[in-house]
């Protein structure tokens, strides 16, 4: 895919490229056979501050020289010139206006040669000046296709100890990382085992982490909750358990598109977080979260490169589940934001609703609000996702499982002895995260009473508790009564 763009992009003399590449030698290694590939093979010329051009190391340390002398001089043949790094001297805050200016003059140099300017860094710098004059490519992250034989080509035969189902999840764990990660995580397992098994997986996961750690917006979570955790929401639940098979190949034999993804909206406490977690355990995908609000950067362009950085990276781990949680915070009032950010949240909201519209990757988005009054109207639209849920208040029985799961997770030897019916009927109202605060507070008292907990102890802590119905009534029967207008479907 990306070597059939380049090869067009060069054959129609586009005259400067910007090749986005987290993989520099990579890159490197398939521009090049690229420029051997096409119906006029093309010289490639290499150019850093460090070595300058080729073995003679002309214009070493001096971008504007370098950039002059392609102006210059004329090639004997048909050539590609591969700057890397230059990003540094275009960063819109701080651009070199007399590089800026220089390439200018070369892509009306350019387009009338053999000859195509390559730049080819890890981010994208541009200043306003140049976004006409220059193409931006993004180089991909290994595929499924690529990593496979490249797994059997790193691992010595006698080592690989995985039959066809765990190299198929090996490959899976790799996606969204380099090779050079993937070797690394591989080289770690052999000198530990002196061989590839399945705990290797665990090592790329760790790997993983590392990488997505590293760009400060997206979180990896290794996911533990399941719906055995979660009481009541029977109605999401199936919902759920019906789109469980829905990215296997089976699915796409059938003409079923992938899950787009669904928004939980609700009151606090109700379980919209935890029902993130469970259903990327349930359907064994990872699960990244992201925070909206690290996308806004200070600098000018650097949202939207940042939101370009995080579709693309959660697509290159796909399949996954990304979980945008409080999206409310995140984008409230971004219909007003022209006038407060020059329209930066209103063009971080765009390019991500487009990505929700029109994405076919398996990435399931899972977007999480407490306030609806806040939501943009376009975020609500049919396509974003595939459902919207409300999670009202428990009823009495989501009250009784609710209960059940805590007190088995707090008291796993004498849940039993407790009077489930009587603690859910006196704690109508309650979210819950209150009816798990309300265990947790009678801890506190029979602990320091020195006793074991008692039904006496929930229920006078149910009694000294002001559920959030009741102090935020007037936001939550706005709510309800939103949802009740068939506006979203019942989680219950």
């Amino acid at each position: 895919m990306f070597s059939a763009e380049l090869s067009l992009l060069i054959r129609i003399h586009t005259p400067i490229i910007y090749v986005i590449a987290s993989e520099e030698e990579r890159a490197e290694q398939v521009i090049c056979q690229t420029a051997q590939n096409l119906p006029a093979p093309r010289e490639v010329v290499f150019y850093d501050v460090v070595r300058g051009f080729g073995r003679d190391g002309q214009a070493k340390n001096n971008i504007l020289q370098a950039l002059q002398l392609i102006e210059q001089t004329k090639p004997t043949q048909p050539t590609l010139f591969i700057f890397r790094d230059v990003h540094r001297r275009l960063n819109p805050q701080r651009c070199d206006e007399a590089i800026v200016r220089q390439l200018r003059h070369l892509y009306r140099h350019l387009r009338r040669t053999s000859q195509t300017l390559i730049l080819l860094s890890p981010v994208l710098e541009l200043p306003p000046e140049l976004q006409e004059e220059i193409t931006v490519l993004d180089f991909p992250l290994p595929t499924a296709e690529e990593i496979a034989p490249a797994i059997k080509t790193m691992i010595p035969p006698d080592k690989l100890r995985l039959d066809s189902a765990g190299l198929s999840q090996l490959v899976k764990s790799c996606l969204g990382l380099t090779f050079d990660r993937i070797r690394q995580a591989l080289a770690k397992c052999l000198l530990q085992k002196q061989f590839i098994d399945e705990s290797a997986i665990d090592l790329v996961l760790e790997e993983k982490r590392q990488r997505i750690r590293q760009t400060e917006v997206l979180e990896f979570f290794a996911p533990t909750e399941t719906f055995a955790n979660i009481g009541g929401l029977e109605n999401l639940k199936q919902w759920l358990l019906q789109r469980q098979q829905a990215f296997s190949d089976q699915a796409r034999q059938f003409g079923l598109p992938h899950p787009k993804g669904l928004l939980l909206v609700g009151i606090q406490g109700t379980g919209k977080s935890l029902c993130a977690k469970a259903i990327a355990h349930i359907w064994r995908f990872p699960l990244l979260r992201l925070d909206v609000g690290r996308l806004f950067g200070s600098l000018v362009g650097q949202s939207e490169s940042r939101t370009r950085q995080t579709v693309q990276l959660a697509e290159a781990l796909a399949p996954c589940v990304l979980w945008l949680d409080e999206i409310d915070k995140a984008f409230a009032g971004s219909s007003v934001s022209v006038s407060g950010d020059s329209g930066t949240s209103q063009r971080v909201l765009g390019t991500m609703l487009t990505w929700m519209q029109e994405k076919t990757s398996p990435v399931f988005v899972v977007a999480t609000a407490n306030n609806i009054e806040h939501l943009p109207p376009e975020l609500l639209r049919k396509g974003r996702f595939d459902e919207i849920f409300f999670i009202n208040l428990p009823n009495f029985q989501e009250r009784r499982a609710i209960f059940q799961v805590h007190l088995q997770k707090y008291r796993p030897l004498t849940f039993r002895k407790f009077d489930i019916d009587l603690l859910a009927e006196k704690t109508a109202d309650f979210s819950g995260a209150e009816i798990e605060q309300a265990i947790i507070e009678g801890m506190y008292i029979a602990f320091h009473q020195g006793r074991d907990l008692e039904n006496d102890d929930i229920l006078k802590a149910i009694a000294n508790t002001f559920p959030l119905a009741s102090t935020a009534r007037e936001q939550i029967q706005y709510m309800q009564a939103w949802a009740s207008q068939g506006r979203a479907r019942s989680a219950s």
